[in-house]
């Protein structure tokens, strides 16, 4: 692997990217309250891609840049031909022709007869790129599991939970329920027993009343009758 030219990265960013400057300008919204102005030297978090088709993400794009800035081959191949195919924009020819010119212009410069080092050369970046790819994914599947794996254990952990309080509570109302029912039958009871006890006691007392009345009149006669 050859170490970089100079302004390999730059050329490589051209390529690939729509390269935009301008700071990123936020949505407005007349009920948000005023925002400090963003500095200056900020810059739109996407950009867009050269094919127009979509904005991609700019720390991506820096990644990506970077990684095939990197693995540049020795020598001519796919980088220089596409440098030589970029410097073709706008001489108004058609994409056939910039093709075919592109193609003369890097033969000259590369010495180059045959056309398989492009593909060669541009197979090998493509590889570069899937086994980045691979490695990303790898590592994305690995923050799922310990990450929002981390989550679903404490989300079934509190599911759980909430589920035996659920329980729980369900058998305290069913005690209340009981426990209400009973006072009801204990109201009841207080007021029978307490009218057995009273009754009870009257009788005592009648009886009690008597048996006194009883020993009294005999004392008062043998008073009366023995000297």
């Amino acid at each position: 692997m050859a170490d970089a030219e100079p302004g390999i990265g730059k050329k490589i960013l051209s390529f690939f990217i729509k390269e935009n400057d301008e700071p990123a300008k936020p949505v407005a919204n007349p009920s948000a309250p005023p925002q400090p102005a963003a500095p200056t030297n900020s810059v739109a978090p996407t950009v867009p891609n050269v094919a127009g088709t979509a904005n991609v993400d700019r720390k991506f794009v820096e990644h990506f840049v970077n990684l095939l800035e990197k693995a540049n081959l020795p020598g001519p191949d796919y980088f220089e031909y596409k440098q030589a195919l970029q410097n073709m924009e706008g001489l108004g020819l058609g994409e056939e022709k910039q093709f075919q010119a592109a193609w003369a212009s890097f033969k000259a410069m590369g010495n180059v007869k045959d056309s398989t080092i492009l593909k060669t050369s541009a197979d090998q970046y493509l590889g570069i790129l899937d086994k980045d790819r691979a490695s990303f994914l790898k590592d994305v599947e690995k923050a799922i599991k310990d990450r929002v794996g981390a989550l679903q254990d404490e989300q079934k952990k509190l599911e759980d939970a909430n589920t035996a309080f659920t329980q729980q509570i369900a058998d305290i109302q069913k005690k209340m329920d009981e426990n209400k029912n009973r006072l009801g039958q204990i109201s009841g009871e207080v007021t029978e027993q307490s009218a057995k006890i009273n009754a009870n006691r009257d009788s005592f007392e009648i009886t009690y009343a008597s048996f006194v009345e009883q020993i009294k009149s005999d004392l008062n006669k043998i008073t009366q009758y023995i000297h």
